[in-house]
């Protein structure tokens, strides 16, 4: 709710100001003469923006919960627009605030309102505009072409499936015929579609790929794709079934090299730092609550497997029983597990627990952002299940990652397998602006408390 409140107020600020602009253009020459009206108030200015923000901020809250529905936008930009011109009205009536401002406030708002309307009009139909959905026209046969099918119907309007072309096993068994009397009925499908890609989606392959065909829609203009490329590109992780060796060695991506891999470290450094010096005064706090809720050492040390394969000591605070493992041996840890104290369990859904990892980052055996680190006993078991599963170990493994901001807490091998999924698609994909978009996210999950 934070993270979505957030993005909204932001959103607002923005069509405020570019109403302020047009407000600029309609009642004076230019816009310096608008800025000299608000030399020497700006607590009027202040007020004016936090009124409107608030206003449209809780109105939509109130709205969303209160009478969700299609129109739900349309009723709360009415109600918004009633509550801020009316609480603009008061504050005008009882205090010298807006003396100057009162032809333009009204301008200004229903000019706002306008650019509401135009955002709500262009989110209700952004999926009519060309260019913004890729229309998709799937090309295979089997299994694979139907999940493909399904995906692109999943993909929440991003791609738009069109047409399917079945290319069954044995139909271009001869090659030269291909090439001396082409056929273009997938090129005639495409274009028929207007679709802007083609995805290749074969579970039976053996003569059953249209070599010439496929080329005909490439040199078309019409973008070629593969399951497994489809497949991350709508879910953001990888199609780990359906890649082979190759398509690693081949694909683009996988490089935390050079300078990204000197930067990474020195933001890993910098902002550690300030996290222990932010964090620092609730320490005390955390440990006295650890040591009122269980009898137990306040830290708690593990041995996790790292970049290279190589073990390391990991901290954490305390959240289980200190014999939560004995007669047990390692086990994965589950949601409402028994075993996690009643202070562990806020600290686990808070994210709390994690903050001691701060000094294994400083101490360079993690990052901030990577994939999590798991026990030996488990890396040993999952290698011979989870294919691919030990090249997860050629980064860092992070405090948080994308598969733990994209999955819920894992506790099997299935889980395990569909995080590497997310895993893989950070290393292939990594850049320092995806590692801030997954701090962001890890903000928002700890303050929702999703965390178990």
């Amino acid at each position: 709710m934070v993270a979505i409140a957030s993005v909204r107020v932001f959103k607002d600020l923005l069509l405020l100001l570019l109403a302020m602009f047009l407000c600029s253009v309609v009642l004076f020459n230019e816009p310096s003469e608008m800025l000299a009206l608000f030399e020497g108030r700006p607590a009027d200015v202040f007020v004016l923006v936090g009124i409107i923000l608030a206003s449209f901020l809780v109105v939509h809250i109130i709205v969303h919960y209160l009478a969700p529905s299609r129109n739900a936008g349309v009723l709360g930009l009415a109600i918004s627009l009633l509550v801020a011109s009316n609480m603009t009205f008061f504050i005008y009536w009882q205090t010298d605030l807006f003396e100057r401002l009162e032809e333009m406030i009204p301008v200004l708002l229903c000019l706002f309102g306008l650019n509401h309307t135009l955002w709500l009009l262009f989110m209700a139909n952004w999926r009519k505009i060309p260019g913004l959905v890729h229309r998709v026209v799937i090309v295979g046969n089997g299994q694979l072409a139907e999940d493909m099918k399904l995906l692109a119907a999943q993909s929440g309007g991003r791609y738009e499936f069109k047409d399917y072309v079945e290319c069954l096993s044995g139909e271009f068994a001869d090659p030269v015929a291909q090439v001396e009397n082409p056929t273009y009925r997938i090129l005639e499908a495409a274009q028929r579609a207007k679709a802007s890609k083609i995805v290749v989606s074969l579970t039976e392959r053996r003569e059953a790929f249209p070599l010439q065909e496929i080329l005909n829609c490439k040199l078309s203009g019409i973008e070629v794709l593969e399951a497994p490329e489809f497949y991350e590109r709508v879910n953001r992780k990888l199609m780990l079934e359906k890649i082979t060796p190759s398509w690693f060695i081949f694909a683009k991506g996988f490089k935390i090299i050079g300078i990204r891999r000197f930067i990474k470290r020195a933001l890993d450094v910098i902002l550690s730092l300030a996290g222990i010096i932010i964090v620092s005064p609730i320490l005390p706090l955390v440990m006295i609550g650890i040591k009122l809720d269980s009898p137990g050492p306040v830290l708690f040390k593990q041995i996790r497997v790292g970049k290279g394969d190589k073990d390391f000591i990991i901290y954490k605070f305390r959240s289980m029983r200190q014999d939560a493992e004995k007669g047990s041996g390692a086990v994965w840890a589950r949601e409402n597990d028994n075993r996690v104290t009643r202070f562990g369990r806020f600290l686990r859904k808070s994210r709390i627990d994690e903050i001691p990892q701060l000094f294994n980052v400083l101490m360079g055996s993690m990052s901030l952002v990577g994939p999590r680190p798991e026990r030996p006993e488990f890396v040993r078991d999952l290698k011979k299940i989870v294919p691919y599963y030990a090249e997860r170990h050629f980064v860092k493994p992070g405090i948080t990652g994308w598969a733990q901001v994209c999955y819920p807490y894992g506790a099997s091998v299935e889980d395990a397998f569909e995080k590497l999924r997310y895993d893989m698609y950070y290393i292939k994909n990594y850049s320092l602006w995806f590692d801030f978009k997954i701090m962001f996210k890890t903000i928002s999950v700890m303050l929702k408390k999703m965390g178990r």
